[in-house]
């Protein structure tokens, strides 16, 4: 009985041994789950770099308009007028002052029959283009003969002008300009002397201005496509007018600048504008059919230069062009379209 006894605890004793070496034993390692990777492909692309340079959008260059040597002003344009032909621009001691387009200004009075010179050539071209007969006016602008048909004619504009018919031209009476412009900022008031700077002219094109060192001009060139970029972040078409070099004061020393003129391919693109600040858009470098890669696919190499990594782990060495953005330009053995790589997350 008592060996019974001795051999069941024996038994128990060992269990209980068991079960505690199983329970304290570490539990056994799991298999390694699979590391996801995440991957793209090279693609073949165009890349590009671009430029972005603040400008101005406004109507050119403004031009100081002064009046005849004597005289009071007595009417101003308003700002934003056009010029016409014809047409009154402003009034001198209540006088028109009217414009003409042409190549000279009038520097004489017109008032006797026979004069000749390229004055009188531009009289007969304007009258001509408002509908008076002149008569044939010589190739030779210096040729131009104030005739009395011309002085008939003039006579006939003036009375459709409404002022008196002398049949004679003083320079003060008509503005001669080299194209229609606009009025931009009137400078005097009324009651100034008429030989004070009145206002001021503009083109009537809508320009972009802008000015940046000739060093950093050379790649603008006049023909150049680039993309002007409106206050509302629209983007439209422009090319480049000129590229005019000037010279710095020489107490600025910042060096030559180069003043930049851009022409919007469609002028209603910025119809609704004055004046405002805008931005020149210029392609900088650019690349087209060549395979890409996100930068985040690039591997670097420990002895120099870069690779790319396939699913399998193999690295593909690589030799990296023009980078733009998030993107870079490769080749190399074995890149092609469509290759798988790793790309990090």
């Amino acid at each position: 009985m008592r060996r019974t006894i001795v051999a069941i605890t024996v038994v128990v004793v060992v269990v209980i041994a068991v079960v505690l070496v199983v329970r304290g034993r570490p539990p056994e390692p799991s298999a390694p789950a699979s590391v996801a990777v995440q991957t793209t492909t090279v693609q073949l692309g165009d890349l590009t770099n671009t430029r972005t340079m603040q400008a101005q959008l406004g109507f050119g260059a403004a031009r100081s308009l002064k009046g005849a040597a004597t005289g009071t002003v007595t009417k101003l344009p308003a700002p934003g007028q056009a010029t016409e032909l014809g047409k009154e621009l402003y009034r001198v001691d209540d006088q028109p002052v009217v414009v003409f387009f042409g190549a000279t200004p009038l520097f004489r009075a017109l008032d006797a029959p026979g004069l000749k010179g390229s004055d009188v050539a531009v009289l007969m071209d304007n009258l001509a283009a408002l509908g008076y007969s002149v008569g044939t006016r010589p190739k030779d602008a210096t040729k131009a003969e104030f005739t009395q048909r011309v002085v008939d004619a003039l006579k006939k504009w003036q009375k459709a002008l409404g002022v008196e018919q002398t049949g004679t031209l003083a320079p003060g009476r008509v503005l001669v300009l080299d194209r229609p412009m606009r009025v931009g900022a009137v400078k005097a008031q009324l009651g100034a002397p008429a030989a004070e700077e009145l206002f001021e002219l503009t083109p009537t094109t809508r320009l972009v201005t802008l000015q940046i060192p000739v060093t950093e001009a050379g790649a603008l060139k006049a023909g150049m496509a680039v993309m002007v970029v409106r206050p509302d972040n629209r983007a439209v078409p422009a090319k480049v007018t000129s590229v005019t070099p000037v010279a710095a004061p020489p107490e600025n020393g910042s060096g030559p600048k180069a003043d930049i003129v851009v022409t919007p391919d469609n002028p209603a693109d910025v119809e609704d504008l004055d004046t405002a600040p805008v931005r020149v858009t210029v392609v900088s470098e650019s690349r087209t059919g060549v395979l890409v890669v996100p930068l985040a696919a690039l591997v670097a190499l420990k002895e120099g230069g870069y690779a790319l990594q396939l699913r399998s782990g193999e690295l593909k060495a690589v030799q990296t062009g023009l980078y733009s953005q998030d993107k870079v330009e490769v080749s190399g053995d074995g890149v092609a379209a469509g290759l798988e790589v790793v790309t990090a997350s």
